[in-house]
């Protein structure tokens, strides 16, 4: 769970940004989401070696859309963090990737996440402006069960067709995204 939480308040801040993505304010995720507010959020596709992306479905606990099939793992762009940071925390706290250092020109460098592409905010993202990241992972993965109920790696064919037969299955920001990875999968061969 994030540690971006309000004192007393029980509640995580967000930054609250304009149409350029700037951070103009900031409002807790219950008054974002009540209101519509546009803020930031990170989507991670992790696969493996085979190419087969790890995709999680979301625990009944989750507040905003229980129990659908999501990207390898998703969440909020804390109040002051950056998206790259983001991406990197909920990689540890949802599916138990906790990503190392490595030595390089003298300084420990982070293997992390490679930013892919963005998403302007609008209805389908919840009004979050998202920036999708790729990570080729072969595990293990320790799931977070407050936040995953159960997952499994598909290959991107059949993720495609998934979503086709039964969208109703897939959270509506994945549904968004999932057409521009997979363009960009099949351009590079995967």
């Amino acid at each position: 769970m994030s540690s971006n939480v309000k004192a007393g308040g029980g509640d995580e801040w967000f930054d609250v940004v304009n149409e350029r993505d700037e951070p103009i304010r900031r409002a807790t995720r219950a008054e974002v989401h009540a209101t519509g507010l546009w803020h930031r959020a990170v989507h991670i596709l992790v696969s493996d070696a085979d190419g087969k992306i790890f995709l999680q479905k979301r625990s009944m606990l989750k507040d905003l859309s229980p129990g659908l099939w999501d990207s390898s793992c998703s969440g909020h762009v804390d109040a002051g963090e950056d998206y790259d940071t983001a991406a990197v925390r909920e990689l540890g706290e949802e599916i138990g990737v906790k990503l190392s250092h490595s030595a390089g020109s003298g300084q420990a460098a982070r293997v992390g996440p490679a930013q892919w592409f963005r998403i302007e905010a609008c209805e389908q993202t919840g009004w979050e402006f998202v920036w999708v990241y790729r990570l080729r992972h072969d595990g293990p993965l320790t799931l977070e069960p407050r936040e995953i109920q159960y997952g499994e790696w598909v290959a991107p064919a059949k993720i495609t067709a998934r979503v086709a037969a039964r969208p109703e299955d897939f959270c509506p920001s994945f549904k968004l995204l999932w057409p521009m990875a997979r363009r960009r999968l099949a351009e590079v061969g995967g």
